[in-house]
């Protein structure tokens, strides 16, 4: 089956997943990994770089030997039980950066000719740099700053776009779901964290939030004539509406990833690390959860913040008793041994058609080609 014949089969609802349905089991995953970020966290904590924490740095340019434990052997030897972390930066550079923030000039300089001798440069193609944490802990600050300025905002109008506040929590709290996962991915394989990943954290809220929104509003659309008929609920809509964008959201998705996994492939095997490395893996881990949440996530939570509101949980149950009373009548024109065709028809037609039909969605199937008037010569 090509992917456009299947992705007509979801639309029109031939083929459906049942991801409203089963989202108790969405629900109790999504609630795990949270807490399993959140211990991760606070157990075993993050791997702050050095702009948090604060330190020395030295940079080897020009260098024929990027083997990383000579220079772990010199740091260790010159500041005892600190740990440094040793990365290679591209083809010819190797950086060294370590948390003691009490080298004397003396100690520096002599790491410096160390290393210089170590690798076979002259001392000048060895830079060091002091690094306070003051710099990376007021970077940190003025993102958590926006970060809340934005939930505060993307609330509000989400609010207003959908007219109804479930919809908004919903897409924040998936938007939550993504951030605190991502955290806990970077605890777990101990990344480390530098103000690049602020930044990708920050940048991938806005992709989190189109992808929810591309799908809500389908939501919104299929919903619109709800309480005036009595052939579909609102979680048979909405599932409907999921699997109708699904094809958009995985294009979207491998479209956005693609470029993402290749500056991330292109940071670590030939450049190095870095703040292009540092970025592209947020995004990368990030756009991956932003997408599962919009999908498994936000709109089974609009579906069970909506099924609060008393209007739509007695239409749900109203459509319900109607389908019982029917297939009990079914039951008993069978047994009967009267012609229950009817009732077949209104019951192969299937929700999804209530659905279609009533969001207005006439083309292709409806569409007749017209004909012109020709006068007979």
């Amino acid at each position: 089956m090509s992917m456009n014949s299947f992705g007509n089969d979801l639309y029109t609802g031939r083929k459906s997943f049942d991801f409203i349905g089963k989202r108790k089991i969405w629900f109790s995953i999504a609630l795990a990994a949270v807490l399993l970020s959140c211990v991760l966290v606070f157990a075993k904590g993050l791997n702050l770089g050095i702009e948090f924490t604060g330190g020395s740095q030295f940079t080897i340019s020009n260098t024929q030997d990027t083997d990383q434990s000579a220079a772990s052997d010199i740091m260790r030897d010159a500041l005892g039980d600190e740990s440094a972390r040793v990365t290679q930066v591209g083809d010819a550079s190797i950086r060294v950066q370590t948390i003691a923030q009490d080298l004397t000039n003396t100690q520096t300089e002599d790491i410096r000719n160390q290393l210089a001798d170590a690798y076979g440069v002259p001392s000048s193609d060895v830079t060091s740099t002091y690094i306070g944490p003051s710099w990376g802990n007021d970077i940190l600050m003025k993102a958590i700053r926006g970060f809340i300025v934005f939930v505060l905002l993307v609330t509000v109008g989400l609010t207003l776009y959908f007219r109804s506040w479930r919809s908004a929590a919903g897409g924040i709290i998936a938007l939550l779901h993504d951030l605190i996962v991502t955290v806990g991915v970077y605890c777990l394989f101990g990344f480390e964290l530098t103000p690049s990943t602020v930044i990708g954290l920050l940048t991938i809220l806005g992709y989190s939030l189109y992808d929810t929104i591309v799908v809500f509003d389908k939501i919104r659309e299929n919903n619109a004539k709800l309480l005036t008929q009595n052939s579909y609920t609102f979680a048979e809509s909405t599932n409907l509406a999921v699997n109708q964008t699904l094809i958009r959201s995985i294009n979207t998705s491998v479209t956005s990833i693609l470029p993402v996994a290749s500056i991330l492939f292109i940071g670590v095997l030939l450049l190095g690390a870095g703040t292009l490395r540092d970025l592209a893996l947020v995004m990368f881990v990030g756009l991956l959860l932003s997408t599962i949440s919009s999908i498994f996530i936000a709109s089974p939570l609009a579906v069970q913040f909506a099924e609060l509101n008393p209007e739509i949980k007695a239409h749900t149950e109203k459509v319900i008793a109607l389908r019982e009373e029917r297939a009990a009548a079914r039951e008993a024109k069978i047994a009967a041994g009267e012609d229950v065709s009817d009732l077949d028809d209104v019951d192969s037609a299937g929700p999804a058609h209530g659905i279609i039909r009533d969001a207005g969605h006439h083309q292709g199937a409806s569409a007749q080609p017209r004909r012109k008037n020709r006068s007979k010569k």
